[in-house]
């Protein structure tokens, strides 16, 4: 019989204490937060009322200010109003071309804005909008937060999820997870509406355009594939009527501060021509008429662009758009006529916009974080996310091993084994690379670190251990082992900016358009490097045993070693290389054998029969 719990008098009677945690979607234009309670989740009132905080942070020299406070101060101060920097996350100075702000020459390469508050990174921006958001929280919620998770887009790099998690820690908030934001947004439609099947997330939101295709089943939301661009959004739509309207007033050069100023009011024209057929546009100090007709043509290639990556996401996923059961839209660029009408198109179906495509992420954020920080729903969520983008390193030749493929699920560890290149070789040189193609010159360079103490053996001896850990966050550690001795060395993939903005968008785009030249350069490569490796174990024989060839033999030898190493500089066929190898290793057959046979008589050399019988030879 269980015992019952009587309570001391005066305590509160709780005996389910719920732990408070918060979804938040920090976003590019927008960011809210949202709990779940009563077992519902909602969105929470932003600080200034309604439920979107604009992402926007006014540092001056006066104070700091956020959200709308921020955005007022635009007009007269925009180079100290920071907007978009979500976008800038992870990022290097010299990868912005344009952003309209001021940037202070930071030693490193790391992006900071100059502002009159002083130099201001995108992570510090961030870190003030999550401060405000997890504020409002705690005085909503009556307590203090035990955690909460951040929602990234699916296309985001290590670089630009450490970012995220660098801005929670410096807002004082415990990060549960990062969740991507197509897998938050599966959440919420999954528990709402209990669908099943193969699902497609189209999120288009301020800064970054992701698509994620997902097959739900019970509870278990499985990413089968993403892709996306993280240089497309809302703010690209902007950019577009920008440079409309420079190119219709015959303007020669526009500001940095007046293009910031062009871009907010290019923003409220595209969301009231969502309503609207016509509308007028204040602009660079005069006065123009857009209609949908002329912004659609305007946005057109921007939505193709988009359509491109679903269908790459499809592929990848193996399915076809006839498949897919249901399409959510997600982010307010979703709200854009245009963009809902290509979606339905292109799938075949009316995408589902029940839940507020603003608040969805935020929504399903709530509902995993409830979860994970230890509130048990009726029926608990599995995420299975996946890599966006291969992951492994280089070897011999620069090319590059794959240890984790993309679209592989995560958290994941796998390992894979590798030895060393040359005879007494005591470390090796790491190299972690991302991205599909062949040769490690056409990946992102992810880190480098070296491996020390391999005990000295003759190549291809040695045995070590590489392996990949990916968290749920998508972050990634790499730990190399020698097998014999134990020695290791390890590194957590942290870097302090990411890539330039085209480059994400291109990387799978170019591992299609280039994968027979890739291959036909990996082969190549590999095929020089067995050469190489022929010719210095030739060498190294040579300098042992000379003494077995005679002059006429060695001459020979030698030629013929020569002749490959020139080949080896200007062969551009990998099959001209492999016979030309192969060639010289039945050139040097016979003196590979009396190579062996010399060794072996050495070894028996002063050994009796009885020995030889009794199998002693080789004891010590």
């Amino acid at each position: 019989m269980a015992l019952l719990k009587i309570l001391e008098p005066g305590q509160t009677i709780a005996p389910q204490q719920r732990r408070i945690a918060l979804g938040i979607d920090l976003g590019t234009t927008n960011s809210l937060a949202a709990t779940v309670r009563d077992g519902r989740a909602e969105v929470l009132q932003a600080p200034e009322g309604g439920v979107l905080l604009p992402s926007a942070v006014y540092y001056g020299a006066d104070g700091l200010l956020t959200g709308r406070q921020a955005l007022a101060r635009l007009g007269d101060s925009p180079q100290n109003t920071l907007q978009s920097f979500k976008r800038m996350m992870g990022r290097g100075r010299e990868d912005v071309a344009h952003s309209g702000y001021r940037l202070a020459k930071s030693e490193g390469g790391m992006l900071r804005f100059d502002t009159a508050a002083g130099e201001i990174s995108p992570v510090q921006a961030s870190a003030e909008i999550l401060k405000a958001l997890a504020a409002q929280g705690v005085e909503t919620l009556g307590a203090e937060l035990d955690g909460v998770v951040i929602t990234v887009p699916a296309y985001f790099d290590d670089a630009q999820r450490q970012a995220t998690k660098d801005a929670a820690t410096l807002a004082g908030l415990k990060v549960l997870r990062l969740l991507n934001e197509p897998t938050a947004a599966a959440v919420a439609y999954g528990l709402d509406s209990g669908q099943e099947g193969v699902v497609a997330v189209y999120d288009l939101g301020g800064g970054t355009f992701d698509i994620s295709i997902l097959r739900l089943h019970r509870g278990v939301f499985e990413v089968m594939a993403s892709g996306g661009d993280s240089a497309l959004g809302g703010d690209d739509l902007d950019r577009a009527i920008v440079d409309w309207s420079v190119s219709e007033l015959g303007l020669d050069e526009v500001s940095d501060t007046q293009y910031l100023l062009a871009l907010a009011a290019a923003r409220r024209v595209k969301e009231s021509l969502s309503e609207q057929h016509q509308a007028g546009l204040e602009i660079f100090g005069q006065a123009l008429s857009l209609s949908r007709e002329q912004l659609e043509k305007l946005i057109q290639p921007l939505v193709k662009r988009s359509l491109r990556s679903c269908r790459r996401a499809l592929r990848d996923a193996g399915v076809s758009s006839a498949q897919v059961e249901q399409v959510v839209l997600v982010g307010g660029s979703t709200r854009v006529p245009l963009v809902r009408a290509a979606v339905a198109e292109f799938f075949g179906r009316e995408p589902l916009f029940s839940i507020d495509p603003d608040t969805v992420v935020a929504v399903g954020a709530a509902i995993q974080a409830d979860v994970l920080v230890g509130n048990k729903p009726d029926q608990e969520l599995l995420l299975l996310d996946v890599i966006p983008l291969s992951l492994g390193l280089e070897t011999m030749g620069g090319l590059v091993e794959r240890i984790i493929s993309r679209n592989t699920t995560i958290p994941v560890a796998k390992s894979q084994e590798f030895t060393t290149y040359q005879d007494g070789q005591t470390a090796m040189a790491i190299h972690v690379l991302q991205g599909e193609r062949e040769l490690s010159a056409d990946c992102r360079s992810l880190a480098r670190f070296e491996l020390r103490g391999i005990p000295p053996m003759v190549a291809g001896a040695a045995r070590i251990q590489v392996t990949f850990q990916v968290d749920a966050d998508g972050l990634l550690g790499v730990t190399a082992r020698e097998q014999a001795t134990g020695v290791q060395s390890s590194i957590t993939i942290k870097p302090s900016y990411g890539l330039a903005e085209d480059e994400i968008a291109s990387m799978l785009k170019a591992s299609w358009e280039h994968a027979g030249k890739d291959l036909q350069a990996r082969q190549l490569a590999e095929q020089r490097v067995s050469g190489q490796q022929l010719l210095q174990s030739l060498q190294n024989a040579i300098g042992a045993d000379a003494g077995l060839l005679n002059a006429d033999e060695l001459q020979k030898l030698q030629a013929a070693m020569a002749e490959l190493g020139n080949l080896l500089n200007v062969c551009e066929d990998s099959a001209a290389l492999k016979g030309a190898i192969e060639a010289l290793g039945r050139h040097s057959e016979a003196f590979a054998a009396r190579r062996m046979d010399a060794t072996i008589s050495r070894a028996l050399t002063g050994v009796s029969i009885d020995e030889l019988d009794a199998g002693k030879v080789g004891e010590s």
